[in-house]
């Protein structure tokens, strides 16, 4: 019994860790703050997404350029949330749910734990528009 509660122990700090590379990602958005985004992703990741018919990749440096350093103007009507984070070992996701005035994104996370510390690897997304009122 000690043996099972230990392990369901080290999977909980396991999940809060990889965790915080998510929440990171999360306050970039909210306030604009690249740094959030180097902290968040490995420098090797990778932002993956399907738009017009073809596969668009970004490095980290390309995916932190788009953040202006202040939240977006409309940083009031935007809501986000992280839906779940999943671990086993030293690998794990996340998915997040980010409801945006304009387009909703759904945004999936390969994470890992390199070097004692939990980063997102690579990010794929789906961007749905919302229809103009």
């Amino acid at each position: 019994m000690i043996l099972i509660a230990g392990a369901a122990c080290a999977q909980e700090a396991d999940i809060e860790g990889a965790r915080v590379p998510v929440e990171n990602y999360v306050k970039a958005h909210a306030t604009g703050d690249a740094a959030y985004i180097r902290k968040a992703f490995h420098p090797d990741a990778r932002i993956y997404s399907y738009r017009d018919g073809k596969l668009q990749a970004l490095t980290v440096e390309e995916f932190a350029k788009l953040f202006s350093g202040k939240p977006a103007a409309d940083e009031a009507r935007r809501v986000r949330r992280i839906e779940n984070v999943d671990v086993s070992g030293s690998a794990g996701s996340a998915k997040v749910y980010l409801d945006y005035p304009n387009v909703t994104f759904t945004d999936y996370m390969a994470l890992l734990k390199v070097d004692g510390e939990w980063k997102i690897m690579n990010k794929t997304f789906n961007g749905v528009p919302k229809p103009k009122s």
